[in-house]
This record gives C-alpha cells, sequence and structure tokens, in this order.
C-alpha cells in the first residue's frame, strides 16, 4: 500500500483512519499528517477521540474545536490539528444557521442543552458536521480524521439516514403539528390528537419536559432541512474519487476481527478503502535462522560452558521468541488477506518505546511511507492501491 504516494497526490483531500482501541490509530492519523506536511500539503488532523494523545505527540497543551498550528521545522507544508466539541459543533451550527433571535432560544433551550451534550448519535452527527465545514473552507488541502476507537467509528456514515428518521418520526411529526398549521385554525385542526398526545406524554415525560422539547422543536423547526442536506452532502462526500479510508489493527485476533468487521462495513457502504495498516509487528532481524535451529544452538551453546555461552545462548532464545512471534503474526496476516484479498496490507514494526513527540511520529511516518517489507522474508514488498469506487 503507497501511503506515500496517496498523502503526497494532491487530489487526495481527506483520509479517513478507522479501527478498534489500542491498535496506534491516533499516532497513525498524525505520523501520516506530519509526513504529508513535509510532503508540501496544508494538512489538519481531526481527532473524535477525546483522548489527549494527539495533542501530546504533536508537542501541544490542548487541543479543541478549533485548528492549532503545530510547529514542524524545514516543512514545506503547514500542519494542523484540532479535536471534536460536539456540543461546540452544534452551537455553531445553530448560531450560523438561525436568527439571532432563534440561535438564543434554541440555545438556552434545557431540551437541546441536554441534545448538544450526550444525546445518542449527536457526537457522530457533528463529526460529520465539522468534516463537512474543514472541507468547505478550502483553508486545507487535506484531512485526516482520527475516529473513535471502537466499532462507533463508523457510526457518522449512519448520521444522514439517523437524521432522516429522527426528522420523520412520529413523535416529532405531532411535536411540530401545532407550529406546520400555524396559529389558531391550525391549533384547531390538530388540536384533539395533539391535546390526547400531551397529556399521555406529560405523564411520562412531566409537563415541563414536555414543553421544553415542544418549543425545542419548534424554535429548529426551520434548520432541519439544512441538517439533513449537510449531512447527506458530506456522506456524498465521503464516496468520491478524493477520500480514502484506512483502517488500522494490530496483528492480534481481536483487533482483525475488528478489522474485518470495518472492511465489510466500508465495502457494503461504498466507500474506497485505500487498505489495512497491520501496526506493530515484530519483524526479526534475520530469517536464516529458525526458531527451531536457534532453540537447538542456544541449548548447544549453554551446555558448552564456555567465557560467553549464557549471553550467546540468551541472545539465541530471544531471537527463537522473536521468530515464533513474527511466525504467528504472518499467520494472521494471512489469514485476513485470505479473507480479504482484495485489500493491500502494510506492515509497521512496533517502536522500542511510546510516540510521544515529533521524531518519534516522524519515524512512524517513514515506516508508514517507505518501501513496504516483508515481515518473514525481509524483502520489499510492493503493492497497488485498489481502483477507486463510482
Amino acid at each position: 500500500m503507497d501511503l506515500g504516494g496517496l498523502i503526497a497526490d494532491s487530489d487526495t483531500r481527506i483520509v479517513v483512519c478507522c479501527g478498534s482501541g489500542g491498535v496506534g490509530k491516533t499516532t497513525t492519523s498524525a505520523a501520516l499528517a506530519l509526513a504529508a506536511a513535509e510532503a508540501g500539503r496544508r494538512v489538519v488532523v481531526l481527532t473524535i477521540d477525546p483522548a489527549r494523545r494527539l495533542a501530546q505527540s504533536l508537542g501541544l497543551k490542548e487541543l479543541d474545536n478549533e485548528p492549532r498550528p503545530v510547529d514542524v521545522p524545514g516543512a514545506p507544508g503547514e500542519l494542523h490539528a484540532m479535536m471534536l466539541d460536539m456540543k461546540r459543533t452544534f452551537d455553531d451550527v445553530v448560531v450560523a444557521h438561525s436568527t439571532p433571535e432563534r440561535a438564543e432560544q434554541i440555545l438556552a433551550n434545557p431540551f437541546y442543552q441536554a441534545l448538544s451534550s450526550s444525546f445518542a448519535g449527536t457526537q457522530e452527527y457533528m463529526a460529520m458536521e465539522k468534516l463537512g465545514q474543514l472541507r468547505a473552507t478550502e483553508r486545507w488541502d487535506l484531512i485526516i480524521v482520527d475516529t473513535p476507537p471502537s466499532r462507533s467509528a463508523l457510526d457518522f456514515l449512519d448520521a444522514p439516514n439517523r437524521m432522516s428518521r429522527f426528522l420523520d418520526g412520529t413523535m416529532i411529526r405531532l411535536l411540530t403539528a401545532p407550529a406546520r398549521a400555524g396559529g389558531r385554525a391550525g391549533m384547531r385542526l390538530v388540536g384533539a390528537g395533539f391535546m390526547v398526545f400531551s397529556r399521555i406524554i406529560s405523564k411520562i415525560l412531566g409537563g415541563q419536559l414536555l414543553r421544553d422539547i415542544s418549543a425545542f422543536v419548534a424554535a429548529l423547526d426551520t434548520m432541519f432541512g439544512g441538517f439533513r442536506e449537510r449531512a447527506t452532502q458530506t456522506y456524498e462526500l465521503l464516496r468520491r474519487p478524493g477520500t480514502w479510508f484506512v483502517v488500522v489493527a494490530t496483528p492480534e485476533p481481536d483487533a482483525l476481527r475488528e478489522a474485518s468487521y470495518f472492511v465489510d462495513r466500508l465495502s457494503t457502504e461504498g466507500m474506497p478503502l485505500a487498505g489495512l495498516v497491520l501496526n506493530r509487528t515484530h519483524p526479526p532481524a534475520t530469517t536464516a535462522l529458525s526458531a527451531t535451529r536457534a532453540e537447538a544452538a542456544a541449548e548447544a551453546v549453554a551446555e558448552s560452558g564456555g567465557k560467553d555461552a549464557k549471553l550467546a545462548a540468551g541472545a539465541l532464545r530471544v531471537h527463537a521468541e522473536r521468530m515464533a512471534l513474527a511466525t504467528r503474526e504472518q499467520r494472521l496476516e494471512d489469514r485476513f488477506t485470505s479473507a480479504h484479498p482484495q485489500v493491500p496490507v502494510r506492515t509497521v514494526p512496533a517502536a522500542a518505546g511510546d510516540v510521544h513527540d515529533l521524531a518519534g511520529l516522524r519515524v512512524m511516518g517513514a515506516e508508514l511511507t517507505g518501501p513496504d517489507g516483508d515481515a518473514a522474508t525481509g524483502t520489499p514488498r510492493t503493492r497497488v492501491l485498489p481502483a477507486r469506487r463510482g
């Protein structure tokens, strides 16, 4: 998988990194963003993961809802980073797409305050909204998205449909009926049914909550169409040429099962998949000596009792363990590629320690974008990008 060519290509505008938790997805996103800036791109990396690792690795004290510049000495491009704040993004949408009076009503509404902070699906919709905003500004020629560390990482693909189901739901239609009908005549038209509905819901939710919801829906009614339209536009943007999805995993059964889920889901949605980054692999220093032969040699050296026998035997056993580990990892990779033969795989060796600064990100970026090596043979291998969909 030629990630170096992908991020340097001016036609590539969005890269979405997804995968399960603990596989190095945030670090991969940051390393790709740094490599892109050093390749001359104007790039912003957006994390939806609330963890602070991205800020730390980029040398920033904190990240917020606005892109912050990252100092990359000598880079011909630019690098910015940000972390999604779903409530602030929702507030910005309300202010931008309504009158000042209507925006004040919505922002002060208790139901809106709860919805914008913790309602299921709000984060995913706001991720779509923020991505659409970043793309619309044309300020950056590459956007890299670091998704949440779980299967919900791809839930933002459901945002347009979820928004449509919400807006077209029976309760929303009942709550907006008086406002849509207009005036006293409208209230007479829908009054009987709405009053019965109101009394039932009031007993369940409480009168004040129902009034808050009704006021919120009435105030937000003029924005509904824009919400749905923008979410749909961003969804379609993710399917067009210029966008690539990168699935990140480690050579472990659970992580690769999750990677298979992501690959299947992206295929179902018709999203362009660049391939799989298999992170934290353990290629041996040499494949000339098998694990079995190394173990036998270690026993023979230890029995010889020479001056450096203990040290030599220990080194041979370490090599044997590394060979056995590399073999297990290769078997897992082969199992994945057998199930998904069309998906290119990029292997990245495990770092000696945590990647926590630009120097570490630069090393990882070189592993991601340089010539790929085969963990089993140590020889370079070349894989081609899949054809674009659509």
